[in-house]
């Protein structure tokens, strides 16, 4: 079987200017970055926006394991199987990171037959929007420093500086820093730290900001650091806001590419979903919901972190209500959170299954709590047997959910025909009643307990004693109403990854809990869940290679 890098580089493409026009886009309107890539211009999107809603599809899925669950697979597959049946799809994704990309997962655009292409343009440098990013945060940390060396009008405490360097790479060594070493010229001696850039606040506002005048009050009000009365000092008081814009004029437009059978594919945006909100850009969603009758959007990680923050911050902030959400698993992921180790998960073994699928069974819990219907999506392979799809189809339909195998990797569109009209019918005869899980007036700290006990599962939620302090403090700034963004592994349910399978009677650890003014949210950190992340022993680095004819290769 070819890797997925061989397929997409073997197939066909249409010219991007072609499959533009198949939504009403013309080449004016778009933004050319080659013949595959382009960005959508602000004037097209103006004249879209009194244009009916197409219905919205949300893929997410049980947690992840190393078994594989295939969420962006299924989304490619499902939006060309849509395109099989000739409906009018859009599929509206998030941008790779380049540091899974060099870590563990060697590229995040699909598998097998179901790929958005140019796939090596997109795991890597793309259209530069991670860059822009990236060149934005550091912009206001150079700035926040040069203030405090220029005489600190604003009496910023160098103590409390919440902004952090950003950088798109796995480096653990830059966690924790000391800056301002040398002479007197060379800034104040302090702490700093670095997070990876789709952690950053400013990947969390490009993505939820409606436009250019939005994106700039949101990075006005960012608050980068405190001052000796404890007053929050923002982005704007530094007067950072303006030429950060400037660095992300052309980052806030969407990106169009396609998949593999030329189903169009907006691109855009890429928080994490364990470190922030894990979802694409709202402009790209609501974009592609005026161009499309039904558009296919995924939600990082498992449902617990990636749907409950869509639900929670994007749809809270963007007013988007979702009609129906698809939800994937496998079999062998599920045998392996019933205790099967990795190796001998290719044989049949119903009673791990019928131990580990518990992990499914809360997540249509989870995700019937906000109203929506639940189709689940289960990934085939070769090596699942008859009785074990026969065990979890009973298992989702007795659990009010339409089910539907899913072929895509191995056959593209054709393999999802059966996932899309599990979807169409559950659309035609479910409607969706979505509403969060809970109210903005609710304090920070019933937020904090009503997701980790009502999706978590948690028995009881203990706050640190600076996370107290801190809520407090946040309470008393205004900033009680914003919804949470819980930031904790994805392997697990628990804030300890090697509790699999649907823990219970547990205890949800909340170490520190900080503001992100622009975005919107308060952020909520768990256990020992890592803003900036490592590198494993092996990284997929070591595969990636680039050939004498200038053919990138290891990309998985």
């Amino acid at each position: 079987m070819k890797s997925d890098i061989e397929i997409a580089q073997e197939a066909q493409l249409y010219p991007i200017t072609e499959v533009a026009a198949s939504l009403g886009i013309t080449a004016q309107d778009l933004e050319l970055y080659g013949n595959y890539k382009a960005k959508i211009s602000d004037t097209f999107i103006k004249t879209i926006e009194k244009n009916n809603d197409g219905k919205l599809i949300l893929v997410t899925a049980i947690n992840p394991t190393p078994a594989g669950e295939g969420k962006t697979t299924t989304s490619v597959g499902l939006g060309q199987a849509f395109g099989r049946l000739g409906k009018k799809a859009v599929i509206a994704l998030r941008e790779p990171s380049l540091g899974p990309c060099f870590g563990i997962k060697g590229g995040a655009a699909g598998g097998g037959m179901a790929q958005v292409v140019p796939m090596e343009d997109l795991n890597l440098h793309f259209t530069g929007d991670f860059h822009a990013i990236t060149a934005a945060n550091n912009l206001c940390a150079a700035l926040l420093d040069n203030h405090i060396q220029q005489g600190n009008e604003l009496g910023i405490d160098t103590r409390q500086i919440v902004w952090k360097r950003c950088l798109d790479m796995n480096d653990r060594v830059l966690r924790n820093i000391v800056v301002g070493m040398g002479g007197k010229a060379d800034g104040v001696v302090r702490e700093d730290h670095f997070v990876i850039t789709v952690a950053s606040e400013i990947m969390a506002v490009l993505c939820l900001a409606n436009d250019m005048e939005d994106l700039k009050q949101r990075l006005d009000r960012m608050v980068v650091a405190y001052n000796y009365n404890a007053e929050p000092v923002t982005a704007g008081q530094i007067k950072a806001t303006g030429a950060m814009a400037a660095l992300l004029k052309d980052a806030i437009k969407p990106n169009l590419i396609q998949t593999l059978e030329h189903t169009p594919a907006i691109v855009h945006g890429g928080p994490f979903a364990n470190i922030a909100h894990g979802c694409n850009s709202v402009r790209a969603t609501k974009a592609a919901l005026k161009m499309a009758d039904y558009v296919v959007t995924e939600a990082g990680f498992g449902a617990d972190l990636g749907a409950e923050k869509f639900f929670d911050i994007k749809c809270r902030q963007a007013g988007l209500s979702p009609d129906v959400v698809v939800l994937v698993a496998t079999v062998r992921a599920l045998k392996y959170n019933g205790g099967v180790q990795k190796d001998n998960l290719n044989e049949e073994n119903l009673e791990a299954l019928a131990a580990g699928i518990v992990n499914l069974e809360k997540h249509i819990e989870n995700l019937q709590k906000y109203g929506v219907p639940v189709v689940v999506a289960l990934n085939a392979f070769v090596t699942d047997t008859s009785a074990e799809l026969e065990f979890v189809e009973r298992f989702c339909t007795e659990r009010n959910c339409d089910f539907a195998l899913s072929e895509v990797w191995e056959k593209g569109g054709e393999g999802g025909i059966a996932l899309a009209n599990a979807v169409l019918k559950t659309l035609a005869e479910k409607e969706s009643h979505f509403a969060p899980i809970y109210e903005d007036e609710r304090s920070i700290t019933d937020k904090i307990k009503c997701v980790a006990q009502e999706i978590y599962g948690a028995a009881q939620v203990v706050f640190s004693p600076a996370a107290v302090r801190q809520i407090a403090r946040l309470e008393e700034l205004g900033f009680g109403k914003f919804p949470v963004c819980m930031a904790k592994n994805q392997y697990s349910l628990s804030d300890d990854p090697t509790l699999l399978g649907r823990p219970e009677g547990f205890t949800m650890n909340i170490r520190e809990v900080y503001v992100s003014a622009g975005a919107g949210f308060v952020v909520v950190l768990t256990g020992a869940v890592m803003t900036m992340p490592g590198l494993p022993k092996s990284p997929a680095a070591y595969q990636i290679d680039v050939t004498d004819e200038g053919i990138i290769t290891g990309l998985f």
